[in-house]
């Protein structure tokens, strides 16, 4: 069955919106690729709330004024993993806190970098439609 899941574009703030936060997976699939912060939609939980609960448990960050941005539809067969992507952007609040259960690093990149670096899942495409509308 799909899952939804969602993804973080994370800016240090609104005026940098070329400036992305990403972490580095511990955890399989995609195991020590880059990603967008982010993860499954629990049970009666609304998106939003989501992508917020994941942003923190992830990075230590607050997620702040989320608006969603996309779906992108995420097929990996090879992983028995189908779900439907909701990307959000915000900005981070607080201070990055590693947590090392599900990411082993947490850095900030410019768009640029992003678009280069091993990116798990379709956060690719993700990062590619974001600059397509955001052009630094």
């Amino acid at each position: 069955m799909t899952k939804a899941t969602v993804a973080a574009i994370i800016r240090q703030d609104e005026l940098k919106p070329g400036t992305i936060l990403l972490t580095r997976r511990n955890v399989s699939p995609f195991m020590g690729h880059w990603c967008l912060p982010g993860g499954h939609i629990d049970d009666y939980e609304t998106a939003e709330a989501a992508v917020t609960r994941e942003v923190l448990e992830e990075t230590g960050l607050r997620f702040a004024d989320p608006v969603f941005f996309h779906y992108f539809d995420e097929l990996f067969p090879e992983y028995g993993f189908h779900a439907v992507a909701l990307a959000f952007i915000g900005t981070g609040e607080g201070r990055e806190t590693l947590m090392p259960e599900e990411v082993s690093e947490i850095r900030w990149f410019t768009l640029g970098e992003t678009l280069a670096l091993p990116l798990a899942f379709n956060h690719l495409q993700i990062l590619q439609r974001y600059a397509e509308q955001f052009p630094v």
